[in-house]
């Protein structure tokens, strides 16, 4: 592997992490006093990320994208992810499920997003299938030439600022052994289709500004067109989004532990007890050189991952389980050290590291806790034992 970034990506990561430190991390204070994002915000925001090049660039370049390799898509989530998620989701990477849009979808769904005037939410949790996508209950049963949906969804990121939702719904089922198995389908859904409620979700831990929703779908009807791929493909397209959105959560871990680690760093320099900055002192200095440790790991099996998924290697479904496993679990380490080096400061608003301590929870368990990331390591390791 060449650990040399090339000067396109060096250029690339630069201009992500300036715009970052310009267009978003000032507004971190007032998402935290308000706890919403300002719509006007962050259409200003979409926009001038579109001017420098940021929006949609992991879309193709058949479609307008960037087309930018997992390297390079993996050091813009990093350089955009040390702010808030809300003000880093302005700057939008639409779902590459979109890339698959036929027909009348492109006109009405796709080229929409990548003019940045439409955003989508991906709808597949549901109030008794969660990590069990299979025990999804959503059903979408045809009617002549179309569909209709019945059921809940939950955990809706940013439904409230989306005009559509890519949905997921079982369309049949399968007989297979041992048994019955659902048949999973993904549809494109406008959000004020008749019978569609975007209902308000739950309070949360962390992460102000970025709301989730409750879906319910009351004899929603939708046209045969609005199926991306073929009837039953569902499944297959939500474990190829699964393996890239894992990698996204390590590198937003990754980001925010690194922004942890430098504010600890620099208070633990500056700061000066027994006429001595602490840092020199080994109750805080060694702390400090495990912290730089966990992220040097980090960052190489961050990297390492996304350049195995350039290099089109067979399967990286356990490579990005372990970045997901090791980046969320250490930035909840990190944070933690980080707030015990800052001692009473670290608590304090005036910092980042109470917010990013609060943040780091959610990661251990969205796209997958990290129990799920461990089956599927596990798995594969029998797998590649098998006779």
């Amino acid at each position: 592997m060449e650990f040399n970034l090339t000067a396109e990506q060096e250029l690339l990561y630069k201009t992500a992490r300036e715009f970052c430190d310009r267009e978003l991390i000032p507004h971190e204070a007032l998402l935290e006093e308000t706890g919403d994002l300002p719509v006007e915000l962050e259409i200003e925001i979409r926009r001038k990320g579109m001017a420098v090049g940021l929006h949609a660039c992991n879309m193709p370049e058949r479609i307008g994208g960037a087309g930018l390799d997992c390297v390079s898509l993996t050091l813009v989530e990093k350089a955009l992810s040390r702010a808030s998620t809300a003000l880093a989701e302005c700057v939008r990477r639409p779902l590459d499920i979109l890339a698959a849009c036929e027909g009348d979808q492109i006109a009405h769904f796709l080229e929409p997003v990548m003019r940045g005037e439409k955003r989508e939410c991906i709808a597949m949790s549901e109030p008794n299938a969660g990590s069990d996508l299979r025990g999804m209950q959503t059903r979408a049963v045809r009617d002549g030439s179309d569909w209709v949906i019945n059921g809940t969804k939950h955990f809706i990121s940013s439904a409230h600022r989306s005009q559509f939702v890519i949905l997921f719904a079982v369309t049949g089922e399968d007989q297979t052994k041992p048994a019955i198995r659902k048949k999973i389908s993904c549809f494109l859904v406008d959000l004020d289709t008749p019978g569609l409620v975007v209902a308000k979700g739950y309070k949360q831990l962390g992460h102000r500004g970025h709301s989730n929703a409750i879906l319910h779908f009351d004899n929603v009807r939708i046209g045969g067109g609005q199926m991306v791929g073929n009837e039953g493909e569902g499944f297959q397209l939500v474990t190829d989004w699964l393996g890239a959105g894992r990698l996204s959560v390590a590198a937003v871990c990754q980001a925010r532990a690194e922004r942890a680690f430098e504010v600890a760093a620099d208070f633990a320099a500056q700061r000066r007890q027994f006429g001595q900055p602490i840092g020199n002192f080994q109750g805080i200095g060694f702390p400090l050189a495990d912290m730089a440790i966990d992220i040097r790991l980090g960052d190489l099996l961050l990297m390492n991952t996304a350049w195995k998924v350039d290099q089109k290697y067979p399967s990286v479904a356990q490579d990005c389980a372990m970045a997901k496993v090791w980046c969320s679990e250490m930035l909840g380490r990190v944070a933690d050290q980080a707030i015990q080096t800052c001692g009473g400061m670290g608590l304090m608003t005036d910092l980042p590291l109470e917010r990013i301590y609060r943040d780091a929870r959610a990661e251990r368990i969205w796209e997958g806790t990290s129990e799920i990331q461990r089956h599927i390591i596990s798995r594969e390791l029998m797998l590649a034992r098998r006779v």
